[in-house]
């Protein structure tokens, strides 16, 4: 088992360069990693949120290991790709929601069984809309909230993929957030 940050970072690096061993000892500590995120956001949800944790860490993580080319450089860098995963699935998930309530196409559900309240899907989508607009104004601050938002990163761990100091991670939160609560009350 990988016992510091360093190996996985190794081991990390090692298969985005096509080493499927790596990928071996690498697969049960990404499925931790990702299962601790999906719980951090979902922890965070209306009690009525019927999406499975398990069904969107599946998904995440085949959509990680499935992407052709793979970029990531050490743990920070890999949870925020993994953060952005979450966010397509989780939005992609929501309109699909939103469109069944407007009488729309088929739902594909991430599971069977798991459902996201029609109510809640709306919301994702107001707020993906919402951070789309923010990322054409600020895409820092935008990458920022997703990072937080949908992947649960630290102020620190953000701060890494940025390359920028924790204060202006922290700085760009609270301007985000502000912005984005601006913008969802008018919508």
């Amino acid at each position: 088992m990988v016992e510091s940050q360093d190996d996985f970072s190794r081991l990390l690096i090692a298969w985005t360069q096509g080493d499927q061993t790596a990928l071996d000892k690498l697969m049960p500590l990404v499925y931790d990693e990702l299962r601790r995120r999906a719980q951090q956001y979902m922890s965070g949800q209306r009690r009525d949120h019927t999406l499975q944790t398990t069904a969107l860490i599946h998904e995440a993580f085949l959509k990680l290991v499935s992407q052709p080319e793979k970029h990531c450089q050490n743990r920070a860098h890999f949870l925020a790709v993994a953060a952005q995963a979450m966010r397509h699935i989780l939005i992609d998930y929501a309109r699909s929601r939103q469109s069944m309530k407007r009488g729309g196409g088929q739902l594909v559900s991430l599971q069977e069984g798991a459902a996201v309240s029609v109510e809640r899907a709306t919301d994702l989508v107001a707020l993906d809309d919402a951070l789309n607009r923010l990322a054409a104004v600020d895409t820092r601050k935008a990458r920022v909230v997703e990072m937080r938002y949908f992947g649960g990163l630290t102020t620190e761990q953000i701060a890494e993929v940025l390359k920028v100091s924790p204060d202006t991670v922290m700085r760009d939160w609270r301007l985000a957030k502000s912005w984005l609560r601006r913008e969802l009350s008018h919508a």
